[in-house]
């Protein structure tokens, strides 16, 4: 093999990602991991209280332990987001937006994308006014205008996290009502929430940043140019998998379909946390996933290589303190 061929290049950086990435680096395999961020989904947790060991502790620090402790292991983290995947003469090939990354073996563990709004200006103002995440960004549009696309009783929690930061929030949705009445009654007696019902996102304007969302009202097609600093997606989340169709075998959710050893369809690719059919999106159980399928990742390996197989990581390794170094995130 080539020397920048990886043992295992775990694909996504949440929970699931982390808790491979961090098994797979104490075996002894040379681990990469590939995402366009640490902590996916978990960074939307502000607190979490049923994660073993921890009273209290929010998701964006939870990544972070994990992440550092894998690091500690040896793991290896590169921000990229992979785009195909092809199997080549037993090796797999990661293309990413950045680069190229070759592997022995493979672990999915993307968790779930936010689903955008596919308008002109997205991705251009992504990071420079359009966020996904309230938790992550409010603090940053402190006495700012900002608008969040969304409705149900999530979105209600964001507009009500971004009150504690924002000067005036637009709430735009689809429907007549975006969330229960009650809770729409408190947030718009605050007076620095404005609905905007019935109407859709089609365009996000600017210059280096965010300047304006465009909304169409979808009675009576008028266009509404709302002057923001900032634009919150909040329209849930479904499974970036499309590059993986043919690869590997999908269910009707665009999920990958799993064993009970996080085994994919093909050999040597193995799949763990939100990304799979697994019905339970819980924290606890994407870690466990990722601890099942780095081991089983380690057995595929020692197979081909004629090792030894395990079903446990008891190992007690000797780390210097010295080596707890975080990512400088």
């Amino acid at each position: 093999m080539a020397e920048s061929t990886y043992d295992v290049v775990v694909i996504g950086a949440g929970i699931a990602g982390l808790t491979a990435a961090l098994y797979s680096a104490r075996l002894g395999l040379r681990t990469l991991v590939v995402s366009i961020d640490i902590g996916g989904q978990l960074n939307l947790a502000e607190v979490i209280q049923n994660f073993p060991g921890f009273k209290n502790i929010s998701g964006f620090e939870l990544a972070q332990l994990v992440s550092e402790q894998a690091q500690v292991y040896g793991a290896e983290f590169v921000f990229d987001e992979v785009v195909s995947i092809a199997e080549k003469e037993g090796v797999f090939e990661i293309e990413g937006k950045g680069g190229t990354y070759l592997a022995e073996a493979v672990i999915l563990a993307m968790g779930k994308a936010p689903i955008k709004m596919g308008v002109p200006g997205e991705e251009e103002f992504r990071g420079k006014g359009v966020s996904y995440c309230v938790v992550c960004d409010a603090p940053l549009f402190k006495g700012r205008r900002v608008a969040l696309v969304g409705w149900g009783a999530h979105a209600a929690g964001s507009v009500s996290k971004l009150l504690s930061y924002a000067s005036y929030v637009y709430w735009v949705f689809t429907g007549n009502t975006p969330a229960s009445e009650e809770l729409v009654s408190q947030l718009v007696s605050t007076g620095k929430v404005e609905l905007v019902p019935r109407s859709k996102p089609v365009e996000v304007k600017g210059d280096r940043r965010v300047k304006a969302l465009v909304v169409r009202n979808l009675s009576t097609g008028e266009l509404r140019e709302l002057e923001v600093d900032g634009v919150f997606v909040e329209m849930g989340y479904a499974p970036k998998t499309e590059f993986l169709r043919g690869f590997v075998e999908l269910n009707e959710k665009g999920e990958v379909i799993v064993d009970l050893k996080c085994r994919t369809s093909r050999p040597g690719v193995f799949a763990a946390g939100d990304v799979t059919g697994m019905p339970f999106k819980q924290a606890v159980i994407a870690a466990g996933m990722g601890a099942c399928a780095a081991l089983s990742a380690y057995n595929y390996l020692a197979r081909r290589r004629g090792g030894r197989i395990i079903r446990s990581d008891w190992r007690h390794l000797k780390v210097e303190e010295e080596g707890l170094i975080g990512l400088g995130l």
